[in-house]
């Protein structure tokens, strides 16, 4: 294994380069966390973190100074970190330290230690691991919590008591779903028992931090299992009870219906494997969030989710405000992927006219690769029959969504005969009633009752401007 590391070591200059630093400062200096366990893992990586017995300052000041003036360091003197970029790699240097804390922060003390010190402060056994670059022992692997061993077991784990780690920084429990999720491994039993024990924790932790740890499951190939390790630890329960609402299912009068949970994590797998667009797999989480408040039971039918696409679509702005996610065009995508994931299906009559596709192509604009995309993976029976042929009904929409956009060209649709020269016609400023005059334009172009031509638009408002209006 040593050998493999001294290789790696040598095949690139960055090492060589630290290294030199530390021994002109006089400092010992070592490679740790995410580096090591990636390197051990066989998995790319590109940012080192180096720690040093020392400032981690001057060390980074050293390198700086031996790359000359094309360096590219930065300096963060209220952390005691910099970073330096070389060549393709992102390189931060920090001082070892130890750390304690106070209960009602997540915010350590920090304190100058040695690098056994900056061991027992790292979260997990696989990131606790350090790499020597000192020139006696270069090369030499430090693992004082046998993090090797649960690389091998595919074990996430704790360096110490999981009680005290988590509870001293209470982000640890999402990161600790969140590498079980990235790396496919499980948590070991005591440290898993040890969220349950502590997930009321979280609540000291920022929403923000909360949903960047959310986000990097999202991501994964398979996001279901972080989201499983969240249901079952009670850690999604402490910020988004919506997504546990979806859970469990009812029997009335032997009519039952699904588990939209675990429904929506099926649905957000099968959008993963065809795409890595986060707002699409966020508009997969919150495709049925709506279901719980719109559940009805029905003697004849069961149970009924009436409007749920509608409602589901007016809750995702609040979720995303209380979520800290951006309040953009991401937000609004995931809105109308929400709104429209039922749509499609409805297309699948041979009577449907071109008009109710041309509202759908317009409505969806550029998302609607996305919006056939979540319907599809929204097709989740087990009955192969039917998922045949549910799939092939939506092959039917794509097809007819095809010919009306090549003929109408409705992506990002706007009339040709605008507002302003509606305004211009009829010598009228901007009011209620160039705002209808605009809607029934609109409504009659995705109608197909006239072209989408200036003339023909001017024509049409002409005539309506005098019969409606008295223009």
């Amino acid at each position: 294994m040593e050998e493999r590391i001294k290789t790696i070591l040598q095949s690139d200059p960055v090492f060589q380069r630290i290294a030199d630093a530390a021994r002109k400062q006089g400092v010992e200096a070592y490679i740790v966390g995410g580096f090591v366990r990636d390197l051990l893992l066989k998995r790319p990586c590109k940012d080192i973190d180096v720690v040093c017995v020392g400032s981690g300052i001057e060390l980074a000041q050293q390198m700086a100074a031996d790359i000359g003036p094309q360096a590219n360091v930065s300096f963060f003197k209220n952390f005691g970190t910099a970073m330096l970029r070389f060549q393709d790699w992102e390189v931060e240097f920090v001082g070892a330290r130890k750390e304690s804390y106070q209960r009602d922060s997540r915010k350590p003390i920090v304190e100058n230690g040695t690098l056994e010190d900056d061991q027992n402060r790292r979260d997990f056994t696989i990131n606790a691991m350090a790499i020597s670059l000192n020139e006696k022992s270069i090369g030499t692997l430090l693992d004082p919590f046998d993090g090797l061993r649960d690389l091998s077991r595919k074990i996430i784990r704790t360096p110490l008591n999981p009680d005290i780690t988590f509870s001293d920084d209470p982000l640890r429990m999402l990161r600790a779903v969140r590498f079980a999720a990235q790396l496919n491994f499980d948590i070991e039993p005591d440290t898993f028992e040890a969220l349950n024990r502590n997930k009321e924790r979280l609540s000291i932790v920022s929403m923000e931090r909360i949903c960047t740890e959310l986000n990097k499951m999202i991501e994964v190939p398979k996001p279901s299992y972080g989201f499983k390790l969240l249901f079952s630890s009670g850690l999604l329960h402490q910020f988004f009870p919506e997504l546990v609402a979806l859970q469990g299912t009812e029997t009335i009068d032997n009519k039952s219906h699904k588990d939209n949970f675990y429904h929506t994590l099926q649905v957000l797998d099968n959008v993963s494997r065809d795409s890595n667009d986060l707002w699409l797999r966020w508009a997969a989480l919150l495709h049925d969030i709506a279901k719980p408040a719109t559940k009805r039971f029905h003697p004849k039918v069961g149970f009924t989710f009436h409007g749920h696409e509608d409602k589901g679509a007016r809750m995702v702005p609040a979720i995303f405000r209380r979520l800290k996610l951006p309040l953009n065009e991401h937000m609004k995508k995931v809105e109308k992927l929400v709104r429209l994931h039922l749509r499609p299906i409805a297309l699948v009559n041979d009577k449907v006219t071109e008009s109710a596709v041309r509202r759908l192509l317009f409505e969806a604009g550029n998302d609607f690769e996305d919006l056939m995309l979540l319907c599809r993976a929204d097709v989740t029976s087990k009955d192969n029959n039917k998922v045949k042929r549910y799939l092939q009904n939506f092959d039917k929409v794509e097809q007819k969504a095809k010919a009306v956009e090549e003929s109408d060209n409705l992506r990002n649709f706007q009339p040709v005969f605008t507002g302003d020269d509606i305004m211009k016609l009829f010598s009228i400023p901007p009011s209620k009633t160039v705002g209808e005059l605009k809607i029934a334009l609109r409504e009659a172009l995705l109608d197909g009752l006239i072209p989408n031509t200036f003339e023909d638009g001017k024509q049409y408002v002409l005539k309506l401007g005098k019969e409606k209006f008295g223009l």
